[in-house]
């Protein structure tokens, strides 16, 4: 537990630390953002005094890996884990007399430990072990520093590393653990050999040793850096070795340094001490600085070991750093030195100093007060990175709290924008700082574009920094500035982000307009920056942005007269219409139907309302592209269309206006009648060739008929198509005029309308014939063609054409018809007389039948059943048929009256109804002078109901030939039969 004067020491040291690292409060930086800090903000190091007593003094500390070792005056070494601190243990070392501990070394894992001694006896102690080792081999060597090797990961063994000492040897051995080690045998040839020696002309000792490997590609050796200094000197040595090769394996590496003049980095001012220090981002990673202290300073460094820095060294941005300088002026030189990623801790006998190795400036002054005693040692837990100090009484701990919390400044500061921005992402106040002053640099460099990008990342005021750009002549800064803040906007900024589109749209529109000015429209440049507009048109938000807002955009690139991207941002928001517009107003008609063909099946309607201007320019491809689009298309909706033609002008519409109804009729099988009516309107008037096959296609049967056949006739008289007028005529059974019409023709066409009345009617037929030889007669003058109609229709006779001739005709001309005439007059007198003979024998032969019909009788029998319900025949009134089959009478009527007639059915529902009516009278009702009256008037009821339902067997009569198409189900009992299957 430390003492209250402790406790107020270390506050005073913490505060005072406070005070000389935090900087200023700094002003707000741009909106939204304030870099506002607290002066208690924990400082970067901070000092907690270890709450532990020596029983001894201390004369060297070492920690690693958290395990921490303590040689003291009594030559008793204290070993502690840091993670059980409650159970620490004692070591003794084997001393002569007066014999002291000269350093100890641990190696970075903590397992492995070496004692070097005031007499130069040497020990290794393990980990595990409590009694030291001694080094035969090393004995009369004071060891100065250990290269311990940084890839080795067994536990019992050091495996290789370096050993400096006192005089400029260096020395490659293993340790191990183990008792049986060949190295503990006690010979000096056992692996332990003496590479290099840089005291070859003075004696001086070897200060520091770090040895690592490089990166190589070679598969059988690996690639070795060692850097080695000494009080004044820093070498380096670089070189190749075997990964076969038998220890010593550092052996051929210093080889090659044997024969060559020595290469050092001199620095003067040597007082005597140094010490060399990598920095590892973590353990075994490979090293990233490097510093020396030496007479002048501490000269530091990256560390590179890609070959970057040359072939025979691995350090580079090298910088001599001055000691800081003692306010009592006393040139005192630091007697230890530990490195961390940014800053260098100097030891002195009362103080800790701490410089930054970027700014080269102190950060931190902890002065131990005088009665702590002198501070004796520094050292770094390589794997941890704590940092810890030692007086002869008192063990002190650092914390170092997020050291990177100032770099970003310091980077900032010297121009290093790229290292300011990685070490503060996570601080959005210092990365906006940083963005703007790198905006302001690359601003202030003329390099426009990269600081409006730079500008655009920070929360500096929009306006501000785009009036800035909008100054310049060249506004491709601007245009960058705005794309990027508008990559920056959410999803809710729906107003900003309307207006940054908008503007963009009009710079991209300046830009092309000035390209186009210039005359360097055909120029790379303007293909560039055209392609450039369009995708930027094209993308996702901004897409969804101007098709919100397209009237706004049509007005701005209307206005700059820009018709290519008039046509291309049409084409993006889909308005097809727009886009066919235009080119209808640009006569462009093949463009215009290739897009409505296109882009636009499934929007009938632009069909509708752009094909009768296309009908009227391009009538060939609009009906082939009609035809292409098959059902997709109304033939009705397209009429106005197909009517705006005329045709003396533009005959080929009109025969393509054909082609299209064609297609219509034939391959669509289309019915309706305006399409049929339109399609003989154009026959009639372009191709009349045509009339009479479409006639003839559509048939002779009126209601099958698709065109109107009035509509026709007047169409086809206007026209003077006579023929076509005569087939019209027949269809509507205007027989007369179709043959008087044809008479105007042809005879021939006259003599077929004339067979076209039906059969039964003979008079209208004999009529048109006769109509048909008065012509030929009267008009043509042929007596003999009209004797040949006697030939062609034989409801003519002689006599009823002999009207029409004149009075004077030779007889020579009708001679052989009036013979024909009589010869058929005697021929059918003859078949009268055969059919009256005929008919005399049938009569006869019925009267027979009636006769025998009338004596004969069949029997019934008491067991027989009606042959519609079952039951017995004789239970009532019944019918037997000659076929034998028995039926009651109302079984019969039921089955019968279905089958009748509506008006045959009332008319038995109606004799029914009088015979039950004479049945309520009855017998006795009925006065005497009646007589037979009423009897006679019901046997007549009853003689019409047989006739209406007895006269033939259901079973083997016409009605059960007539019921065999007659349906199972009545079609309004179909949807209650179909339920009823459910």
């Amino acid at each position: 537990m430390a003492s209250i004067l402790d406790q107020y020491e270390e506050e005073s040291a913490r505060a005072a630390s406070v005070r000389t690292t935090m900087p200023p409060v700094q002003e707000p930086i741009g909106p939204g953002f304030i870099d506002a800090r607290l002066d208690t903000d924990v400082p970067i190091f901070s000092k907690k005094k270890v709450n532990f007593k020596p029983p001894d003094p201390i004369t060297h500390l070492v920690v690693c890996n958290n395990f921490l070792v303590i040689s003291m005056t009594s030559n008793i070494l204290l070993r502690l884990d840091l993670e059980h601190p409650e159970t620490p243990d004692e070591v003794e070392l084997p001393r002569a007399v007066e014999d002291k501990v000269y350093k100890i070394f641990l190696d970075p894992t903590g397992r492995h430990l070496i004692v070097s001694m005031e007499s130069t006896e040497n020990y290794y102690l393990s980990r595990n072990s409590k009694k030291p080792r001694p080094i035969g081999k090393l004995k009369g060597h004071h060891v100065h520093a250990v290269g311990w090797n940084l890839q080795n990961a067994n536990e019992n063994t050091t495996g290789a590393i370096l050993l400096g000492t006192s005089k400029g040897l260096i020395f490659e051995t293993e340790l191990t653990d183990n008792e049986n080690s060949r190295f503990f045998q006690g010979s000096l040839d056992q692996y332990l050999k003496q590479l290099f020696n840089l005291g070859k002309t003075k004696a001086v000792a070897i200060t520091g040793l770090e040895f690592d490997r490089m990166p190589s590609d070679a598969m059988t050796e690996y690639n070795y850096f060692i850097m080695i200094t000494t009080p004044g000197r820093l070498y380096q040595f670089i070189g190749n070795v075997s990964k076969s090769s038998e220890p010593p394996m550092f052996q051929p590496l210093f080889q090659q340094y044997e024969n060559k003049p020595e290469q050092f980095l001199e620095l003067p001012g040597d007082f005597g001490n140094s010490e060399l220090k990598l920095y590892l981002p973590r353990f075994r990673a490979a090293p990233k600085k490097f510093a020396w202290m030496t007479g002048p300073g501490v000269y530091y460094g990256d560390v590179e070991l890609t070959g970057a820095a040359g072939p025979s060294t691995v350090t580079t941005n090298t910088k001599l750093m001055n000691y800081p300088s003692d306010p009592d002026d006393r040139g005192t030189k630091p007697q230890a030195m530990a490195l961390t990623e940014f800053h260098v801790l100097l030891l002195f006998p009362d103080r800790i100093k701490v410089m930054c190795v970027l700014n080269e400036q102190p950060i931190f002054d902890d002065i131990y007060p005088d009665r702590l005693g002198r501070l004796l040692g520094l050292c770094k837990d390589p794997l941890k990175g704590s940092l810890w100090t030692f007086t002869s009484q008192s063990v002190f701990k650092y914390k170092i709290v997020r050291e990177a919390r100032d770099v970003w400044q310091m980077y900032l500061d010297m121009g290093q924008f790229d290292l300011a921005k990685e070490y503060c992402r996570d601080n959005m106040a210092q990365m906006d700082r940083v963005l703007t002053k790198q905006a302001e640099y690359l601003f202030t460099n003329d390099r426009y574009e990269e600081s409006a990008m730079m500008y655009a990342q920070t929360q500096n005021s929009f306006e501000e920094i785009a009036l800035r750009f909008i100054k310049l002549d060249k506004k491709d800064a601007l245009k960058s500035f705005i794309l990027k803040k508008l990559e920056s906007l959410k999803p809710q900024d729906k107003t900003q982000l309307t207006m940054l589109v908008t503007w963009l749209v009009e710079i991209y529109l300046n830009q092309l307009g000035e390209l186009k000015e210039a005359g360097r429209d055909q120029t790379k440049e303007y293909e560039d920056l055209q392609d450039q507009f369009r995708m930027f048109l094209n993308q996702g938000r901004v897409k969804e942005c101007v098709s919100n807002n397209r009237g706004v955009v049509y007005d701005l690139i209307a206005s700059h007269g820009d018709v290519e991207d008039m046509v291309f941002f049409a084409f993006l928001m889909q308005d097809f219409e727009k886009v066919i517009t235009h080119y209808l107003q640009h006569d462009e008609y093949k463009n215009a139907l290739k897009v409505l063909t296109k882009h636009c099946s499934g929007d009938v309607d632009l069909f509708y309302k752009f094909s009768p201007l296309l009908m009227q320019n391009i009538p060939q491809e609009t009906v082939t592209d009609w035809i292409k689009q098959k059902g997709n298309l109304e033939p009705l909706r397209l009429i106005p269309a197909l009517v705006q033609y005329d045709h003396n002008r533009y005959r080929q519409q009109g025969n393509e206006a054909i082609r299209y109804l064609e297609f219509c009729i034939q391959e669509m099988q289309n019915k309706e009648q305006a399409i049929h009516n339109y399609l003989l309107s154009l026959y009639a008037k372009l191709q009349s060739d045509k009339l009479m096959t479409y006639l003839q296609m559509q048939g002779t049967d009126p209601e099958s008929i698709c065109y109107d056949l009035k509509y026709a006739l007047r169409l086809c008289a206007e026209h003077d198509h006579k023929k076509a007028c005569v087939h019209i005529y027949s269809l509507m059974g205007l027989y007369e005029e179709a043959v008087d019409l044809a008479l105007a023709v042809d005879v021939e066409l006259a003599k077929s309308q004339a067979d076209k009345p039906d059969e039964d009617d003979l008079d209208l037929r004999k009529k048109l014939w006769l109509r048909i030889a008065r012509h030929v007669v009267e008009e043509e003058k042929d007596v003999k063609r009209a004797m040949e109609f006697l030939h062609d229709c034989d409801l003519l006779k002689i006599e009823d054409i002999l009207p029409f001739f004149p009075d004077f005709v030779t007889i020579d001309h009708f001679k052989d018809a009036i013979i024909t005439s009589l010869k058929e007059y005697n021929q059918h007198i003859e078949a009268l007389k055969e059919e009256m003979d005929e008919a005399t024998g049938s009569a006869e032969e019925i009267r027979k039948e009636i006769q025998g019909f009338r004596n004969k009788f069949a029997f019934v029998k008491s067991v027989d059943k009606c042959a519609a319900c079952g039951f017995p025949l004789m239970t009532r009134g019944f019918y037997l048929f000659p076929c034998q089959h028995k039926f009651h009478s109302d079984c019969l009527i039921g089955e019968v009256v279905p089958n009748l007639s509506n008006k045959k059915r009332s008319h038995v529902e109606d004799l029914q109804r009088k015979l039950a009516e004479h049945d309520d009278v009855g017998p006795h009702n009925m006065s005497s002078r009646q007589g037979q009256g009423p009897n006679l008037k019901i046997m007549e009821i009853k003689a019409a109901l047989d006739d209406l339902v007895a006269s033939e067997c259901i079973y083997c009569g016409d009605l059960m030939v007539r019921s065999v198409e007659k349906l199972f189900i009545e079609e309004e009992e179909e949807d209650l039969a179909s339920n009823g299957w459910l």
